[in-house]
C-alpha cells in the first residue's frame, strides 16, 4: 500500500502517487507515443478499483481532458469520500464541425468561476479538493494581469474548493505560486537548476507539490525496453523524484492495471531507498 502525506500546508492527505485521467476522456491531439482507445466504463472502473487497492486516493482530471470529468462523476458514484480530486480551469477542449479536437484558453474571472461550477456538476460533487489553473505558458501574466490565483482564493473562501494553485510551465510562475498558493504542479528534472530552485522554494513555503509528466508523456521508455529494463528506469525515476522533500505526489497516467501495479511497486522501492538515506 502506498503511504499518504499531507499536501503542503493544507489539511488534505494524498497518496504518494496520483492517477492521471486524461486517457479516460481524450485521445485526440495528445503527445503520447502510441494511439489508444478510450476505455469502457468497466475497464475504467477496474482501473480505479485497482488504484484504490494500491492505496492511491488522488485523481487528476481537467476540462481539457475531454469527457474525463463526466466519466469520473459517473464512475465514482457513492465513492466520492474515498478520493481526493484535483481538476483545473482555464483550458477547454472541444471538437469542431469535422470532429477534430482543439484546446482554447480563457482566464477571465467570470469564466474561471463558471468552469469550477461546471466541474462540480460534471463530477457530481459539492466541493473540489484541488483546483489548478491550466496554464497556457504565460504563468506570470496570468497571475498578475488576470488575477487567476485571486479568483481561486475567493472560491476557496466561499467553500467551493479546499486548495488552489497552478499547473505551471515557468520558473517565475512556480515561484509566485510557491509563495501565494497552496499547490504547485510542475515537471521536474534534477539536472535543471530552475527545477531545483522551485523545489527549494516550495519546501521553504510549505507549499504542496504535484509532479506531472514524470515519464515524459510515455517517452521516457522505449518500446524496445525489456520489462526488467523498463522497471529499472521507472524505479530510478521514482528515487530521483522522491528524493525531493517538497514533492508530495507524482501523477501517473495509464489504462493498464499491470502497468499501474508496476509503477506502484517501483514507487515503493524508490520511497524505501530514500528512507534509508534520510
Amino acid at each position: 500500500m502506498l503511504p499518504q502525506t499531507q499536501l503542503g500546508k493544507t489539511d488534505i492527505r494524498i497518496s504518494r502517487l496520483g492517477l492521471g485521467t486524461v486517457k479516460f476522456g481524450r485521445n485526440q491531439s495528445v503527445k503520447y507515443p502510441e494511439a489508444f482507445e478510450l476505455p469502457s466504463d468497466d475497464d475504467a472502473r477496474a482501473l480505479l478499483h485497482s488504484a484504490r487497492d494500491y492505496g492511491i486516493n488522488l485523481l487528476d482530471t481537467a476540462p481539457a481532458y475531454g469527457v474525463s470529468e463526466e466519466r469520473l462523476g459517473y464512475l465514482l458514484r457513492g465513492e466520492r469520500k474515498d478520493w481526493v480530486i484535483c481538476t483545473k480551469a482555464g483550458e477547454e477542449f472541444s471538437r469542431n464541425y469535422d470532429g477534430e479536437g482543439t484546446s482554447n484558453f480563457d482566464f477571465e474571472p467570470a469564466l474561471l468561476r463558471l468552469s469550477v461550477e461546471r466541474s462540480l456538476r460534471r463530477l457530481r460533487t459539492d466541493y473540489l479538493d484541488i483546483v489548478l489553473i491550466h496554464s497556457d505558458g504565460n504563468d506570470s501574466h496570468l497571475i498578475h494581469h488576470h488575477q487567476v490565483l485571486h479568483t481561486l482564493a475567493q472560491l476557496k473562501r466561499e467553500g467551493w474548493i479546499r486548495a488552489f494553485g497552478m499547473s505551471t510551465k515557468t520558473l517565475e510562475g512556480g515561484l509566485i505560486c510557491a509563495a501565494e498558493a497552496d499547490v504547485v504542479m510542475a515537471t521536474f528534472d534534477p539536472k535543471q537548476d530552475d527545477d531545483l530552485a522551485l523545489m527549494r522554494s516550495c519546501e521553504t513555503n510549505n507549499t504542496g507539490v504535484l509532479l506531472k509528466k514524470i515519464f515524459n508523456s510515455g517517452h521516457l521508455l522505449s518500446e524496445n525496453d525489456s520489462k526488467k529494463t523498463a522497471n529499472a528506469i521507472i524505479e530510478q525515476q521514482m528515487k530521483v523524484i522522491f528524493a525531493q522533500n517538497a514533492v508530495n505526489s507524482a501523477i501517473i497516467g495509464t489504462l493498464n492495471c499491470q502497468h499501474l501495479r508496476s509503477n506502484v511497486e517501483c514507487a515503493l522501492l524508490g520511497l524505501a531507498e530514500n528512507s534509508k538515506l534520510a
